[in-house]
């Protein structure tokens, strides 16, 4: 899904809005409005009042939770082709999680009273958007299930495997589809330490057993993985 791509054929990729007309995708493109973040801009917090969902055109984010003990809960990762935010356009809630850019992100924004007058128009939209709406508690259900069976070095290589078969699928979409080794994710060990529900100073350590290991080399703000396929020795 190139950066250049229409935002058009960009919403047409997601499976809510794969059945709309080529003219209907036109006309819900033409009320997106585009945005952009930095690396570590938080879009919205948990609790923000919100009108407007997001669809992943470039970049990563993260989506947090609040427990009330006081700890951060990672709930997943966000990349292209990723929509976020899809509560608030049903009745206004409050935001359910912060979202934060883990690098340099664009989305397009769509507003609810744009997305309401489709719903209505289109009754087999709402039924395909109430459908990811579940698949995506249910997948943040599996992953705070499988968190908590896991111990750190299972997480937080879980977290880096993932960042990598995104940015592998973004080099398959580009046309690159040999992209296979020394991948950069564009995120800080306090990044990874959170979406991986960890204590950072016990990520840290795992992440430096790594580096000895010559599977990844830290960077400031980045780590370069040299083996992808070693990370799944980890995961158990």
């Amino acid at each position: 899904m190139p950066e250049g791509e229409g935002t058009a054929t960009l919403l047409g990729r997601l499976e809510m809005f794969s059945e709309l007309s080529q003219a209907e995708l036109e006309e819900l493109a033409a009320v997106a409005v585009p945005r952009s973040y930095e690396a570590g801009e938080v879009v919205f917090r948990e609790g923000d009042e919100g009108s407007t969902c997001h669809v992943v055109r470039s970049g990563a984010l993260k989506a947090t939770k609040a427990h009330p003990d006081g700890r951060t809960i990672a709930l997943t990762e966000l990349h292209r082709g990723d929509m976020f935010g899809e509560l608030a356009l049903f009745s206004g809630e409050r935001r359910s999680a912060t979202i934060e850019a883990l690098e340099d992100t664009t989305t397009v924004a769509l507003l609810a009273d744009d997305i309401r007058r489709l719903l209505v128009s289109q009754p087999s939209i709402a039924v395909k958007m109430l459908a990811a709406l579940a698949n995506r508690v249910r997948g943040a259900n599996e992953r705070i299930a499988r968190q908590s069976f896991q111990g750190v070095a299972g997480r937080v290589a879980s977290v880096l495997l993932a960042q990598v078969e995104a940015r592998q699928d973004e080099g398959a979409e580009e046309g690159r589809p040999d992209v296979v080794s020394d991948v950069v994710v564009a995120a800080t060990q306090a990044d990874i330490a959170e979406l991986a529900g960890a204590a950072r100073e016990s990520a840290s350590r795992f992440l430096a057993a790594l580096e000895r290991d010559g599977v990844v080399t830290l960077r400031r703000g980045r780590v370069i993985v040299h083996e992808p396929t070693a990370l799944a020795n980890y995961i158990h």
